[in-house]
């Protein structure tokens, strides 16, 4: 039976081992006993997407999508529908070695129906340089009051494997009651609607991009985007969509995460999403002290 568990949140700091290094790949999170994906079948590209901007950064090739991102351009691209719900995945190998300030993106959003006050649902990596892991970032924006605030939600992961080995699946599945991320159909994060105001529920598109956000990416921007190693690459493959699109019935429902189709989470499903945050959680927005928490009620 699935059950709608609150995410524990973890102390706010970095997880290192005795050294101060994060903890190493190579170790498994427990089994979740259950595989969202297996539940939504592989979509070709062209089917269901299309690309955004600098088709000249990007290549098709045997079911893989490569973008990359050189001084003169990165590459993205979008989704041939906007949906109000669904699951939405693909698998990801990100580029090795100096990447700081380079953002690879799978994300929902719908800024350009909603400019200025737009909504938004992120699996990002930022950049990196070679002596240290990959940060996964999760984040949701919520701007429908068109206040002109910005107001993140991040959370930040190391992971339990090398991302620029292989490739590895990333989704994210959104429902009328819960936004929850997955990595290996491991969930890392669940985002619970507590309120309208704090919950997404605009129609959006799904994109995939890379670029330079030299300003912030690696360590608030201490580190740039270095043209000297480019171009940065990320693959992309094994694209999963499942949802119901802005203008489906309202008898239209998105897939489940768990076995139940009410949603929620096992306690087994949330067993391992513990075993990732207690492990490789580096950073928390409820619990980030120099956060105004008023403007984020849910927490």
């Amino acid at each position: 039976m699935a059950l709608f568990l609150p995410i524990l949140l973890c102390i706010f700091t970095i997880s290192t081992d005795a050294q101060g290094n994060p903890p190493s790949t190579g170790y498994n999170p427990p089994s979740t006993g259950y595989n969202p994906s297996s539940m939504v079948d592989t979509v070709a590209f062209d089917q269901a997407y299309r690309t955004l901007w600098g088709p000249q950064n990007q290549r098709f090739d045997q079911q893989s999508l490569t973008l990359w991102l050189d001084q003169s351009s990165g590459s993205g691209f979008k989704s041939r529908k906007s949906y109000r719900s669904g699951y939405f995945g693909t698998a990801i190998k990100l580029h090795p070695g100096y990447t700081a300030g380079v953002i690879t993106s799978f994300y929902l959003s719908n800024s350009e129906d909603h400019p200025g006050h737009h909504d938004e649902i992120d699996i990002e990596f930022l950049g990196t340089t070679p002596d240290k892991p990959y940060i996964l970032q999760t984040n949701v924006y919520i701007r429908g009051s068109g206040d002109g605030n910005i107001i993140g939600r991040e959370h930040r992961v190391h992971l339990w494997f090398d991302p620029t080995a292989d490739f590895h699946d990333y989704a994210i599945l959104w429902t009328p009651n819960e936004i929850i991320f997955f990595v290996d159909d491991v969930p890392i994060r669940r985002y619970e609607r507590k309120s309208e105001v704090t919950f997404p529920l605009r129609p959006m598109y799904v994109y995939g991009s890379i670029w330079d956000a030299s300003s912030w990416a690696t360590e608030n921007g201490r580190y740039k985007a270095n043209y000297v190693y480019q171009p940065f690459i990320g693959k992309y493959r094994n694209f999963k969509l499942k949802g119901c699109e802005a203008d489906s019935p309202q008898s239209c429902h998105p897939p489940s995460g768990s076995p139940a189709a009410t949603g929620g989470l096992t306690r087994q499903q949330v067993a391992a999403m513990q075993w990732v945050q207690t492990r490789y959680k580096v950073y928390d927005y409820c619990i980030d002290p120099k956060r105004d928490h008023t403007q984020t009620p849910e927490c």
